[in-house]
């Protein structure tokens, strides 16, 4: 069902100075170029201080600053891209499960199911499993043996939790993931690799997100640690023994390795690759598509590999790179020269 507010309500909600007619209706969010006359609208980024001036929306979000020179109605915030955040739940129409158990789920009888948990078409919870409250588990999902999720989780359909992992409060874990499964480990002997059987699990946090298609490797023998607060984007790989510290936020197609370990409110942006046995201490940004070799000891921002330029200037560059050794010694035996 469609929901609607009027802009006072919506003001209320956010603790926003409301400048306008306080009774529009708004009935849904949208860009400022795609806006309608029913929709809240936002600006949180300069680049699209043009588009304010040509929008349709009944009204916007907006700082002091940019509110200053708006004629239209809007809510005057201090950070309205977290205002967006806030109330783009109030018109979420993300279907919502039924409470209780679909006919077609496999339930062990040793397994704990809360009363107010919504299990869907086809789930199969294993032996000894628990299932919080609120818990809310979609089509297909399967929960491994004395895996525990804890109260108001969300699982989309598809999500694989092997045996032995442990799942904190209000986790959301989009469809396709897979924690729990065995990590890379063999051992090479005369040409011949030796499987190494991964006993420990995966122990997750509160508040964690987790997205499409995304892996966590269970650990070798300690638990694979994934800290409160912290947000994966969709297809992440996290190797066996990975510590991930609280608040980080990981974009789509990073690869993490084996016993890597990542402090809290640190960002990687898409792409990047850490080796395994380093450490990433608290605060650090890293940017697209770095690799990161090395441990990285004082918090800032970090980058590999060179910028985009057109394909023959960067060949050129390429050729050059190659040089860089023989021109180095040169440069040194120029400068003992000099300096006799």
């Amino acid at each position: 069902m469609k929901q609607s507010f009027t802009l006072a309500q919506l003001a209320e909600t956010l603790g926003a100075e409301l400048r306008g007619d306080a009774d529009k209706v708004i009935d849904g969010l949208a860009t400022l170029q795609g806006a309608t006359s029913h929709q809240l609208s936002f600006l949180a980024n300069a680049h699209y201080r043009k588009q304010l001036e040509q929008t349709q929306a009944g009204a916007v979000l907006l700082s002091v600053s940019d509110a200053a020179d708006y004629s239209g109605d809007c809510l005057v915030v201090a950070d309205p891209y977290l205002a967006y955040a806030k109330l783009s739940h109030y018109f979420d129409r993300t279907p919502k499960q039924a409470v209780g158990i679909h006919p077609t789920a496999v339930i062990a009888d040793s397994a704990l199911i809360d009363s107010t948990a919504c299990i869907g078409p086809g789930v199969v919870v294993d032996e000894h499993a628990v299932i919080g409250a609120g818990v809310t588990l979609g089509a297909h999902c399967f929960i491994g043996a004395r895996t525990t999720i804890a109260e108001g989780g969300r699982l989309l359909a598809r999500v694989t939790l092997y045996h032995d992992v442990t799942v904190g409060a209000r986790v959301v874990i989009q469809s396709g993931a897979v924690i729990g499964g065995e990590g890379f480990g063999f051992a090479n002997h005369q040409g011949t690799w030796h499987k190494i059987a991964q006993i420990g699990g995966v122990t997750i946090g509160d508040d964690v997100e987790i997205g499409a298609n995304t892996t966590i490797d269970r650990g070798a023998l300690d638990d694979t640690l994934i800290g409160n607060g912290v947000k994966l984007d969709n297809q992440i790989q996290i190797a066996h023994n990975v510590q991930i510290g609280d608040n980080t936020a990981i974009a789509a197609c990073v690869g993490i390795s084996g016993s890597a370990k990542i402090g809290r409110n640190c960002m990687l942006a898409g792409g990047v690759g850490l080796v395994g046995h380093i450490d990433i201490c608290d605060g650090v940004f890293i940017t697209g598509m770095t690799m990161v070799t090395h441990s990285i000891t004082e918090p800032g921002a970090y980058s590999s590999g060179t910028a985009m330029q057109a394909a023959a200037d960067w060949k050129k560059n390429a050729v050059r790179f190659r040089q860089l050794d023989s021109m180095a010694k040169r440069i040194r035996a120029l400068e003992k020269h000099t300096q006799k």
